[in-house]
């Protein structure tokens, strides 16, 4: 398994470096096409979990060095090296040998005997060296420090459950396609199939363990989707009635799309900007037996896309800093910096004043984000009110009030959902 290591540090480094996560192991992959299933989801599992617990396992090597490495790659081989004796259950002798191989053969010849030497360092002192580490707020919490005292500012009585939250590994939520199946028929199905799942409200199926998506059943034949608890609400709040014109203005990878689709008879326009992720809005669509129009463009500039016809609906689940998903996602607390927050609330708001020109006047919009920040939900909505006359914050026709902050627990990440109507 030594080649999983070297391949979950070039992972761990590249984001370090600056590249997602997702695109990186993708890549990854592509040029080792003859890893088996067990290679594939030991390279998952050392990846994420070395980014979702960087924070600690930096604090551990900064106990034992003397100046800061300067090779992110090192740096990297160790938090992953550290991660398997930390966190899983390889055999310690075999990580430590790997290791010390995989320094050699990435191209540090000269760390080969450091490495060893800190990796069983940490072996005889564990306890004291990770006592240390936790006693610091990155030891203790594994975010960036700016990250930690935004969200305990913004959120006083509860910002270490959420913070311990986005640290968790995720759950398996389904989406049961309900022009397919039921929740009780799938339900039924997958545990006649040796899988222990249950209903959770909605069309939510979620399983006790994790696996690939082609291992699920009925998944090629359109029986269920992948997605979020959380996410899977958005289709409540829009209040959609059958032969309603709605668009989705950042639709990819089609969640949300297909789900709208799911549950009612709709004329949908489904945009994203990005080419390559449009696909698979593509790709959904057909896998799920459903029909949309579907365009790779930039939303915000409406005179390319638009035919002069007015929206009943739009769902606008806008550029944000994915705060509320780094469980799924742990590349996220290290790629994103604090003035993202400032950036991207300025690009949501120019897609929303655009979009705005497109609702029909009595027509809902819904505002979505996977952020926990305040700057790019709660206080969008505001400013938004307070540019347009003809807006104002609609109840929710589920559950009544005004917005709702989903906060990242056991059962979804975090989202933001507030519904605006034009006048």
């Amino acid at each position: 398994m030594s080649i999983v290591q070297r391949l979950a540090t070039e992972a761990v480094a590249a984001v370090v470096s600056g590249r997602s996560l997702t695109p990186t192991l993708e890549s990854i992959l592509l040029r080792h096409a003859h890893l088996g299933a067990a290679e594939r989801s030991a390279l998952w599992d050392l990846t994420h979990g070395s980014l979702r617990h960087l924070g600690l396992l930096r604090a551990i090597v900064r106990q034992m060095l003397r100046r800061p490495l300067k090779e992110h790659g090192l740096d990297a081989l160790l938090a992953v090296a550290l991660y398997q004796l930390e966190f899983t259950r390889a055999a310690p002798y075999a990580v430590v040998n790997e290791a010390v191989d995989s320094a050699g053969q990435l191209g540090w010849p000269w760390a080969k005997s450091m490495v060893n030497a800190l990796l069983r360092r940490f072996q005889r002192s564990r306890e004291a060296l990770i006592a240390t580490a936790r006693s610091t707020t990155a030891g203790r919490y594994s975010y960036p420090q700016w990250w930690i005292e935004r969200v305990r500012a913004q959120y006083p009585t509860r910002w270490e459950r959420i913070l311990d939250a986005g640290n968790q590994t995720p759950q398996l939520t389904l989406r049961v396609n309900r022009r397919r199946n039921t929740q009780t028929a799938y339900v039924t199905r997958l545990r006649e199939e040796g899988l222990e799942a249950h209903a959770s409200g909605g069309d939510a199926v979620v399983l006790d363990r994790a696996m690939r998506v082609t291992r699920i059943p009925g998944f090629a034949e359109g029986c269920a989707s992948v997605q979020d608890l959380g996410a899977q609400r958005a289709v409540d709040f829009l209040d959609l009635a059958p032969g309603q014109r709605v668009l989705d203005a950042c639709a990819a990878p089609g969640g949300k799309t297909a789900h709208i689709l799911e549950r009612c008879d709709v004329a949908l326009l489904a945009l994203d900007s990005d080419p390559t992720r449009i696909h698979r809005v593509d790709e959904n669509l057909v896998r799920l037996g459903l029909c949309a129009q579907v365009r790779c463009t930039d939303a915000s500039v409406i005179a390319a896309w638009w035919d002069g016809q007015a929206f009943d609906r739009i769902i606008a689940d806008v550029p944000c800093t994915a705060s509320g998903i780094v469980r799924r996602h742990p590349d996220i607390k290290w790629l994103r910096r604090e003035q993202d927050i400032e950036t991207l609330a300025r690009q949501s708001a120019h897609l929303l004043d655009a979009l705005w020109r497109v609702l029909k006047p009595g027509g809902k919009l819904l505002f979505a984000t996977c952020s926990i920040f305040r700057e790019e939900n709660r206080d969008q909505v505001d400013d938004f009110v307070g540019r347009h006359a003809d807006a104002r914050v609609a109840p929710l026709t589920v559950g009544g009030g005004q917005d709702v902050q989903l906060l990242p627990d056991d059962s979804h990440d975090g989202f933001y959902y507030a519904l605006l109507e034009r006048r």
